[in-house]
């Protein structure tokens, strides 16, 4: 008799598409281990990353606003669950394997430093070789989880996580997904917390962009993983084209027009990023402090000098912490308390 697992991988191969990655012919992980007798490999990798304790922390990770005052702006967590049903989405209309998506998804922004991009600027500046969150995502999944052993995730997951950003394209459709959906997703939360924080409007945002894309944050999303779904099928259908996942050459133009509008009205923000340059003379402190001096680090992270190195174990320690805990560990570094009689 076929066990669950036997069975959802012979529906994977009656159901997906062509370029979909299949489980069963994964190229495995960084250790062998028994199979479960119900999930699949890439399902495993889901849910491994969801319990992690990276993957928590990013709950009190900044996505655009540091440490915002109220309940609805979006924080890392947040950005990777909605990177996860878009990419789902796109992978379930593409015919392509929604569990490996899915934990590229959610696995993407693992390593993410405290304060968004201003602490990820503030850690390439300060370690040597420099740092990128996505590297630093698959670090965490490859070598830092699980007192240093790991989540042993699947070569496909750890390539999707690694190259969602950056030069190199991931080697599986599913990883391309991730790579375009982080993208959808950023660009479009991101304007409905800049709405929501006061700093823009629907109608800023330019005209051509709203009637081609969208007026609304949700029309904006479906326009963009409908023409993902629908120009990537039309080009599979021809012998010439490698199986991209792609978009039509019009909606990626109002996609980097929206882009372009960002990051002039939000991301560099005088006003929005008004505390970024604190935060980043923070992190800059804390690394000097740690890499200079790190029996000063936790025990866990100790256990790594041997093996990387100083610099690279204080940057782990850093790149860990949540905005709340990099500010309380900041004050008890940096700041005199008062007196306590003893």
């Amino acid at each position: 008799m076929l066990s669950p697992r036997e069975i959802t991988e012979r529906r994977e191969e009656d159901v997906l598409s062509a370029p979909a990655t299949r489980a069963h012919a994964s190229a495995g992980r960084g250790r062998t281990e028994e199979q479960c007798a119900v999930r699949t490999d890439f399902m495993r990798d889901v849910d491994r990353i969801t319990h992690s304790k990276s993957f928590r922390r990013l709950m009190y990770k900044t996505q655009v606003f540091l440490c915002p005052e109220g309940d609805h702006y979006r924080t890392r967590l947040t950005h990777a669950l909605e990177v996860s049903r878009i990419s789902r989405t796109i992978a379930r209309g593409l015919g392509l394997n929604e569990d490996l998506t899915e934990a590229i998804a959610l696995g993407h922004d693992l390593g993410h430093a405290p304060f968004g991009h201003a602490g990820e600027r503030a850690l390439n500046e300060a370690v040597p070789g420099g740092f990128t969150h996505n590297g630093q995502s698959r670090r965490i999944a490859e070598k830092l989880e699980r007192g240093g052993q790991g989540l042993n995730l699947c070569a496909e997951t750890l390539d999707g996580i690694e190259c969602h950003t950056g030069p190199r394209l991931a080697a599986t459709p599913e990883g391309c997904i991730v790579r375009i959906a982080d993208r959808i997703a950023y660009l479009n939360h991101d304007m409905d917390d800049a709405v929501r924080a006061g700093i823009l409007t629907e109608g800023d945002l330019p005209g051509e962009v709203r009637e081609i894309l969208g007026n609304s944050y949700s029309a904006r999303i479906n326009t963009l993983v409908c023409d993902v779904i629908g120009t990537s099928l039309a080009s599979w259908r021809s012998p010439a084209e490698k199986n991209e996942v792609v978009m039509s050459d019009e909606v990626r133009e109002m996609m980097d027009m929206h882009r372009d509008f960002m990051f002039r009205r939000v991301y560099l923000n005088p006003v929005a990023k008004s505390e970024e340059t604190k935060a980043v003379d923070m992190i800059l402190r804390m690394y000097g402090h740690f890499s200079r001096s790190p029996d000063a680090l936790p025990a866990e992270n100790r256990r790594y000098i041997d093996r990387d190195g100083a610099e690279t174990a204080a940057c782990d320690y850093i790149a860990g912490m949540t905005d709340r805990f990099a500010l309380e560990t900041a004050q008890s570094l940096f700041l005199p308390k008062g007196w306590e009689k003893r």
